[in-house]
C-alpha cells in the first residue's frame, strides 16, 4: 500500500497540478480579506460570507474542482501506461490499491482545500472556534466523498473530467439551488448541512436550505461505502491490457 501511494503522490506532484491547486487554494483566503477590509454592516457581512465564500466559492466550486483534477487521473498513468495489470496481478486486496489512490487525493489536494477553508473562514466576520471547526470538518467530509465519486469515474471512462464538470455544474450547482429536496442526494447539500448542524449560530442564514444534520452524516457515509465499493468492483471486474 505504501509504494503506491508513493507513486500515486508522485503523479500528483506534476507543476502545472499543483500551481492549479494552489491559485484555487488563495481565491477564497483572498475574497475573504477583501471583504472584511470593505465589510460596513457586521450582520450583512455575515450573510454575504456564509453565501459567497463558504458556499457558492468553497463547497461549490474549490472542493469538487480539485478533487476532480486529481482523483479522475488517479489510475490513469496506469491505463495510458498500461500498467495497471502490474498492480491488479499482485497478491493484495484490490481495495487497497484504491485506498492509495484516494489518500493521495486528499493529501495533494483535500490538505490546501481544508487550510484554505479554515484560513478564509479566520479571516471572516468574528467567528469562534465552533464556527472554524465545522467548516473543518465539513471540508474533509466533503472532499474525502467526492475523491471516492471522481476516482471510481476516472475508472469508468477516459473522458471523466468532462462528465465530472457536468455533474458538478448541473447537478450540484444548478439542480440543488433549484429543488430542495434534491439536497438529499447531493454532496454540497451533505457538506452545507454538516457546517449548520455543527455550528447553526454562526451559520444560521443556510437554516432554510439544508436538510437534517444526521440524515447529512448518513447520506456522505453511504455515498462514500457505495463509491469506494465500486471503484473496488471495477477494478476487479475491468478488463485490463
Amino acid at each position: 500500500m505504501k509504494p503506491i501511494l508513493m507513486l500515486s503522490l508522485r503523479q500528483f506532484s506534476s507543476r502545472w497540478r499543483l500551481l492549479l491547486i494552489f491559485f484555487l487554494a488563495l481565491l477564497p483566503i483572498a475574497l475573504s480579506a477583501l471583504m472584511a477590509t470593505l465589510a460596513s454592516d457586521d450582520s450583512e457581512y455575515a450573510e454575504e460570507f456564509t453565501n459567497v465564500i463558504i458556499d457558492a466559492l468553497i463547497i461549490a466550486v474549490l472542493i469538487p474542482i480539485v478533487t476532480m483534477v486529481l482523483a479522475t487521473t488517479a489510475f490513469r498513468h496506469e491505463l495510458d501506461d498500461r500498467t495497471l495489470s502490474y498492480l491488479i496481478l499482485k497478491p493484495i486486496p484490490r481495495s487497497l490499491i484504491v485506498l492509495p489512490k484516494l489518500l493521495a487525493t486528499i493529501v495533494v489536494g483535500g490538505l490546501l482545500v481544508i487550510f484554505s477553508g479554515i484560513i478564509a473562514t479566520l479571516l471572516g466576520p468574528e467567528l469562534d472556534a465552533q464556527a472554524v471547526l465545522a467548516v473543518g470538518i465539513a471540508l474533509v467530509v466533503g472532499v474525502v466523498t467526492y475523491a471516492t465519486i471522481f476516482t471510481w469515474a476516472g475508472l469508468i471512462s477516459s473522458h471523466a473530467l468532462g462528465f465530472s464538470l457536468l455533474y458538478v455544474f448541473l447537478w450540484e450547482a444548478l439542480v440543488t439551488s433549484i429543488f430542495s429536496g434534491v439536497q438529499y442526494l447531493s454532496v454540497r447539500g451533505y457538506v452545507l448541512s454538516i457546517i449548520n448542524g455543527i455550528d447553526g449560530n454562526s451559520f444560521s442564514t443556510l437554516d432554510e436550505r439544508v436538510i437534517e444534520f444526521p440524515a447529512a452524516i448518513v447520506g456522505a457515509t453511504v455515498v462514500t461505502a457505495l463509491f469506494f465499493w465500486l471503484t473496488v468492483r471495477r477494478l476487479r471486474r475491468m478488463d485490463v491490457p
